[in-house]
């Protein structure tokens, strides 16, 4: 139990630091989610640093999910999406790394284009 509300904790955390971040970035740059890109890519360089500390260091078995599925899941999936490819391309994994982009990247846009219309067929139907 104590776990889940670590996670729920970070996760709380992690939702306001993107908040914060993007926020304050997006207001000064309209014409592009330069917001979300900077939650994704610092997201990003945080999970990489973390991660090889982890692998250094002695985490305990409640800071990791706290840090990696509570903070940084809360602040960005991407950097999850970043680790999952990085190990998949460390492990030697290549093809199934680039499945994984291809797929998510491709895939998850024409879903929101699918969502989209849905949501359009909805209203026009109600």
């Amino acid at each position: 139990m104590a776990r889940i509300l670590l996670i729920l904790a970070g996760g709380g955390v992690g939702a306001l630091l993107r908040y914060g971040l993007s926020g304050a970035i997006s207001k000064h740059y309209a014409t592009f989610p330069w917001g979300t890109l900077a939650v994704n890519l610092s997201g990003s360089l945080a999970v990489g640093f973390l991660w090889g500390l982890s692998e250094r260091l002695v985490f305990s078995s409640n800071l990791k999910p706290f840090i990696f599925v509570g903070i940084l899941g809360g602040f960005t999936t991407f950097s999850a999406y970043g680790l999952e490819c990085f190990n998949l391309l460390r492990e030697g994994e290549v093809l199934p790394a680039l499945a994984n982009i291809f797929l998510s990247n491709s895939i998850g846009i024409g879903l929101v284009f699918l969502g989209f219309a849905l949501s359009k067929a909805l209203i026009c139907w109600l």
